[in-house]
C-alpha cells in the first residue's frame, strides 16, 4: 500500500492528547501531525526520535500531516492504527496470506457477535465461512520480539470472544495480527499489558480461534504485508 504522499522525516518532538505530534522538519519548521494511534505508544513516543509524515491535501483535514512511523535503531516502525485493516484487505485479495486463501468473496464491516462488526468475512461455497479480526502490533521491549496489546484493550477481549463464538457455531474464525515493524522474529501475547486480554487469548485458542501474525516492509514510498512470524506461547 502506498502512502498518500512520499514520507517526509523529521524528528519528533513531543506527542500529545493521543492524537496529536509536534515534528520538526529538516529545514527547522515545526509542524502538528494526526497521530492515528489510541494506544500508549510505548518505547515509540519519546522525544528527539526519527519521525516520518506524510502530506494531504484534502482541504476538509484540519492538519495537513499524519504521522505514520517512526525510527527504532535504524528500522521504520509504522504507528498508525488505521493501516492493518487496509494492508490485511490488500494482502489477502492479493493471496499473500496463505493461511486465508481460496475464498470465493470478501467483504468488510459485517455485523456479528454482540454490537459489533468484523474486520473481514470471508465466504466460499465449499470452505464456508471465516470471520477475520484484525490487530496492529507494533509494541516490542525485547529484540525481536513483538507484542501485544501495548495497553489495556477491552475491546480486543471482546473481539477475541465473539470469534470464539464463531467457532462453536460452526465457523471458522482468524485473529490476524498485523506487526508494523521488520525487526522481529516472533510474536508473543504481553500478559503483563493486560492480563484479562491474555487469558481470553487463551481460552479462545481452546476454542479453537486461529492466530496468524505477519511483519510489514516500511520505505518512503509504501509499507507492504511481508512475511509469517511465529507465536510464543
Amino acid at each position: 500500500m502506498e502512502w498518500s504522499s512520499p514520507l517526509i522525516r523529521g524528528t519528533l518532538v513531543r506527542r500529545y492528547k493521543r492524537f496529536f505530534a509536534d515534528v520538526e522538519l529538516d529545514n527547522g519548521e515545526v509542524v502538528t501531525a494526526h497521530c492515528a494511534n489510541p494506544g500508549s505508544m510505548m518505547g515509540l513516543k519519546d522525544p528527539g526520535l526519527p519521525a516520518y509524515i506524510s502530506t494531504h491535501n484534502n482541504p476538509k483535514r484540519k492538519l495537513r500531516y499524519s504521522l505514520e512511523a517512526v525510527e527504532i535503531k535504524g528500522d521504520m516502525v509504522g504507528i498508525n492504527t488505521s493501516l492493518p485493516n487496509k494492508l490485511g484487505e490488500e494482502a489477502i485479495a492479493a493471496n499473500a496470506i496463505k493461511e486465508l486463501s481460496g475464498y470465493s468473496n470478501m467483504r468488510r464491516e459485517v455485523k456479528y457477535g454482540t454490537n459489533s462488526r468484523v474486520d473481514i468475512l470471508l465466504e466460499d461455497d465449499a470452505k464456508g465461512l471465516a470471520y477475520v479480526e484484525i490487530k496492529n502490533v507494533h509494541f516490542s521491549r525485547e529484540p525481536g520480539l513483538a507484542e501485544f496489546p501495548d495497553s489495556v484493550t477491552e475491546r480486543g477481549t471482546k473481539h477475541l470472544k465473539e470469534l470464539a463464538q464463531m467457532v462453536e457455531d460452526g465457523h471458522r474464525a482468524v485473529m490476524f495480527y498485523v506487526v508494523q515493524r521488520p525487526d522481529c522474529e516472533v510474536f508473543s501475547i504481553a500478559a503483563d499489558t493486560d492480563p484479562t486480554y491474555a487469558n481470553t487469548f487463551k481460552e479462545s485458542l481452546k476454542c479453537g480461534v486461529e492466530v496468524i501474525c505477519y511483519d510489514c516492509a516500511l520505505t518512503l514510498k509504501d509499507i507492504t504485508i511481508r512475511r509469517a512470524l511465529p507465536l510464543k506461547l
